[in-house]
């Protein structure tokens, strides 16, 4: 193994702004603490989280990395004390609380997961942002279990594709809702049992017609704001509503009323700051339930595009446009 620089490139900006605002700057390597690995990242994945963080409205937790990106691929190249696992070589990918968005990035080793033979490392840096948010809040939050409907909102981002792949590995029937023709044609060649197109048609009334009046068991919102009062309509009695962004807006008007005479059940989560202790018992019932299936090639992430490192302002714009399909991941170095 070649021995370690001094510094590094990474992505960062001054100021909250558009795209443009990122650039490349050189910063001194971070040295693991305790539990912790360094890693030498080939790979890190562009989530929604970062284009917010970016635009100055999701400041990183206390003691996180301020340079962007939760999620990388990569090899160990330093361990800090009472790390025994992962080891100094090895190939994993890692969900980080920030600091992905560069040559080498500190991890918890605790939050670390074994890159299975197979599984190219671009795609392993693909894998767990969305794993671990739509794992939590579809079936440990949610409650999800074989044979329900779930409708999901933004059928082919990063996390509807991850909750489409899912859901039908584990038995779920996926309703989807997309911008336009072409994605909702992505979304059931990736296994949706349907997709509504919600710039063409009432997704409360598609939903009400695909289930015979019935609704869905679980509603994954990203949208919240007026949205909400809408996907309760979607809902059969019983159902749960989980949300995991707020692009609509943070304020939603309910009957309350009619939450109590149908029973739902509102609830939602934000997955980075949650504590380093929830994250390692999270990675381990995912390395032990959905990780076999990662390595047996039945899970694989939607790829979208592959952007080298120093143009992470051209992956931002991309999100921005709304136009990808899947994961964007930036090409840091294998």
């Amino acid at each position: 193994m070649r021995p370690l620089p001094a510094t590094m490139t990474a992505i960062s900006f001054d100021a909250p702004g558009g795209p443009d605002v990122l650039r490349p700057e050189t910063l001194p390597l971070p040295v693991p603490g305790a539990g912790q690995v360094l890693l030498r990242v080939a790979f890190a994945g562009v989530n929604r989280p970062d284009v917010i963080q970016r635009q100055g409205f999701y400041p990183p937790p206390p003691g996180a990395s301020p340079i962007p990106g939760l999620e990388v691929s990569g090899q160990v190249v330093a361990t800090g004390d009472g790390v025994t696992t992962p080891f100094v070589g090895q190939m994993v990918c890692a969900l980080v609380s920030g600091g992905g968005y560069a040559e080498y990035c500190l991890a918890e080793a605790g939050h670390c997961l074994p890159v299975p033979e197979g599984l190219p490392l671009f795609q392993a840096a693909a894998l767990p942002e969305t794993l671990f948010t739509v794992w939590h809040n579809v079936f440990e939050r949610g409650w999800a279990t074989e044979g329900e409907h779930i409708l999901v909102h933004g059928g082919t981002s990063g996390i509807g594709t991850m909750a489409i792949l899912l859901g039908k590995l584990f038995g779920l029937t996926v309703i989807v809702t997309c911008g336009g023709p072409e994605k909702c044609a992505a979304a059931l060649a990736l296994g949706a049992a349907h997709a509504i197109d919600y710039k063409a048609s009432d997704f409360v009334e598609e939903v009400t017609r695909l289930t015979q009046g019935e609704g869905v068991h679980l509603v994954l919102d990203m949208v919240a704001g007026d949205y909400v009062a809408r996907n309760l309509k979607c809902l059969c009695d019983d159902g749960r509503h989980v949300t995991i962004a707020v692009q609509g807006g943070v304020r939603a008007e309910l009957n309350m009323a009619e939450v109590m005479r149908r029973r739902l059940t509102l609830t939602g989560s934000t997955l980075r700051p949650r504590s380093k202790e929830f994250k390692s018992l999270l990675a381990d019932e995912i390395h032990q339930t959905v990780w076999p299936l990662v390595a047996d090639s039945q899970l694989r992430p939607v790829m979208d595009e592959v952007i080298p490192l120093r143009e992470a302002a051209s992956a931002h714009a991309r999100m921005e446009a709304g136009t990808h399909i899947g994961k964007i991941v930036l090409a840091v170095g294998e």
